[in-house]
């Protein structure tokens, strides 16, 4: 078991060596965490959620009925809600689903995500470009990963544009639905 604060949140965290950082959380999720400003009017998806750490934070800020967990691994959704009821927020929604394709849920106001890098970028080029039609007008989808210009080009052809901040050698990520683009109109495609 691992622990974290977070924004003053005490949250503790099992772990096992099949998830990504198994002995402590991650720096770049940490970054992207502290740098989030949330309401209690957001919706918030966690895609590729890993043991929970994003989602559990975030349902602990804004409330349960909020937030979804979503992600491929079996290992992973099961960590996952294990960690919710370990850390006070049993019955969040969590999804066992390769990227969008078990997911109904639309309109999120946040898409938080951690892509895998030690892949080809398949699985961030489907996050970014499905994740573009599940957010709701002025809805951001945040990213945090170790490379900058693929993830600043794509995002910025999907999205029209993207804030980059760099913190202890992550990039953060932030890219908001303004307005329809190409992305856009080609249909859902869930």
């Amino acid at each position: 078991m691992i622990q974290a604060k977070i924004k003053d949140i005490e949250l503790k965290f099992y772990t096992n060596e099949k998830v990504f950082s198994p002995t402590e959380v991650d720096k770049g999720t940490i970054a992207m965490l502290e740098a989030l400003e949330l309401t209690a009017e957001d919706k918030v998806l966690d895609l590729g959620c890993g043991y929970g750490v994003v989602g559990i934070y975030v349902a602990k800020v804004i409330g349960i009925d909020k937030v979804v967990l979503s992600d491929s691994s079996e290992n992973s959704v099961k960590l996952s809600k294990d960690n919710a009821k370990l850390n006070g927020v049993e019955g969040v929604k969590i999804v066992q689903s390769n990227a969008f394709k078990s997911l109904d849920e639309a309109y999120f106001t946040y898409i938080l995500t951690y892509p895998p890098y030690h892949v080809d970028f398949n699985v961030p080029k489907e996050f970014i470009e499905k994740g573009f039609n599940r957010l709701k007008i002025g809805g951001k989808m945040v990213m945090v990963t170790k490379r900058k210009e693929w993830y600043k080009n794509r995002l910025t052809a999907i999205f029209g544009g993207v804030q980059v901040k760099e913190l202890e050698g992550y990039f953060i990520f932030t890219a908001e639905k303004r307005f329809p683009t190409y992305a856009n109109k080609k249909g859902d495609n869930r």
